[in-house]
């Protein structure tokens, strides 16, 4: 039998083709093997919430899972999640002081400076959504990174 790791990356291969009850119940049987302050258990049990668009409800499971410590991969993706929650409920200024504290690493890239540019958008500040975008792409441009990361800094939101 495979272990509990290899089994959470099948399920989530998995859940886009299955009925939201079975995801749910799929998921309850894997996380109910895990103690109940397992940081992990509780991170993929708010993130099945999350998937299944029930953002209110993954909230307070993606802080309890933080809470309980979670390993540096898991940390950045509930970081990440957590705050793309509260920005599809319209709490994006919670979602820009979490995503400004995210930083890149090697399960993540970049993704913190997307979500940070969306709930930037979504939160009337377009100039600064565009900024961070920009930012965030000149990094990987081959040419013209100077260029692009100028003309970042010289964008201002509309009054």
């Amino acid at each position: 039998m495979a272990n509990w790791e290899e089994r959470i990356r099948a399920f989530w291969l998995e859940a886009s083709d299955a009925d939201a009850e079975v995801v749910l119940s799929s998921m309850q049987i894997l996380i109910a093997e895990r103690d109940d302050d397992d940081p992990a258990a509780n991170y993929e049990w708010a993130s099945v919430h999350d998937f299944l668009g029930r953002e209110a409800d993954a909230i307070p499971l993606y802080r309890r899972a933080l809470d309980l410590g979670l390993d540096p991969d898991r940390r950045s993706q509930a970081l990440i999640q957590l705050a793309s929650s509260l920005r599809n409920i319209g709490e994006t200024t919670e979602a820009i002081k979490i995503l400004e504290g995210v930083r890149p690493d090697r399960t993540i890239g970049d993704a913190g400076k997307a979500f940070l540019a969306l709930s930037l958008f979504d939160a009337g500040r377009p100039g600064d959504a565009l900024r961070v975008a920009l930012k965030a792409l000149g990094k990987t441009l081959p040419l013209y990174h100077g260029v692009v990361d100028q003309y970042a800094d010289a964008i201002t939101n509309p009054e």
